[in-house]
């Protein structure tokens, strides 16, 4: 598969240089980020190819690629559910979508998870997106930094979730209960659905609780990843010090 631009390039080889087969840079770029770019591949022992920019259009057209394209394995090593759940620390949050066939809103939610400490996305194969080029450029490099697991049953996956010790909370529309009304400090999975369809009824019956989020205009609910980016970083304030900027000042 084809990874471009400068984020998701450098996780990849941050994360897995082995995987990236041929690496591509515009060789009109002599900045400060093509130089790091340049620095790390060769210390993980890849030979850029610096090629003219309409090279670069050809492998990569129309696409926001930055003049950096890399040629990698479609996937990195998989991460099983099994293997997550032994393996991670409470209070953990996770991340599960249910519908949400659009790469872009994937790897949007991809960024989100990266950012709120999310242990993993995980997801159905059969009501899902796959790791596309278009999700991974969205995911500006997270795509590489959360495991994405795609599970065949998602209900089955969410009562292992369940048995595991997570909370496993739903969004709704409809919900009662405010995400400001529920504590947030233990092991949460939260459980979001696509836009406009929400989740399946399964999928709800599986869920510990439905909670909301306030909408006080006129619109009736949120792109999937912008709701992702609510409840993931109110979980994160609930567990995190008043002032997290200070707290990590103090530890650095």
């Amino acid at each position: 598969m084809l990874i471009y631009g400068f984020h998701a390039v450098l996780a990849r080889l941050k994360r897995a240089p082995e995987s990236i087969r041929e690496l591509y840079a515009d060789a009109g770029r002599e900045d400060a980020r093509m130089r790091e770019l340049l620095r790390l591949a060769e210390q993980t022992g890849l030979r850029p190819h610096r090629v003219d920019s309409e090279r670069l259009e050809r492998l990569c057209p129309r696409k926001r690629h930055q003049g950096v394209v890399a040629l990698a394995d479609a996937s990195l090593p998989a991460v099983t559910l099994d293997a997550l759940l032994t393996s991670v620390e409470a209070p953990a949050t996770l991340l599960l979508l249910d519908g949400v066939t659009d790469p872009r809103n994937l790897g949007a939610c991809l960024r989100v998870a990266d950012g709120a400490g999310v242990a993993a996305v995980i997801a159905p194969k059969d009501h899902a997106c796959l790791l596309t080029e278009v999700a991974v450029q969205t995911a500006s490099g997270a795509a590489d930094s959360v495991p994405y697991i795609m599970v065949t049953n998602l209900a089955r996956a969410m009562d292992a979730i369940g048995e595991a010790g997570f909370w496993l909370l739903g969004t709704a529309d409809e919900a009662e209960r405010s995400i400001y009304d529920e504590d947030l400090s233990g092991s949460i999975a939260w459980v979001l659905g696509a836009e406009g369809k929400g989740l399946r009824r399964l999928i709800r019956e599986r869920c510990d609780a439905l909670v909301g989020i306030p909408m006080l205009g006129q619109v009736s609910s949120l792109n999937v990843s912008v709701a992702a980016g609510v409840v993931l970083y109110e979980t994160l304030r609930q567990r995190r010090p008043a002032d997290p900027f200070k707290a990590a000042a103090r530890g650095a």
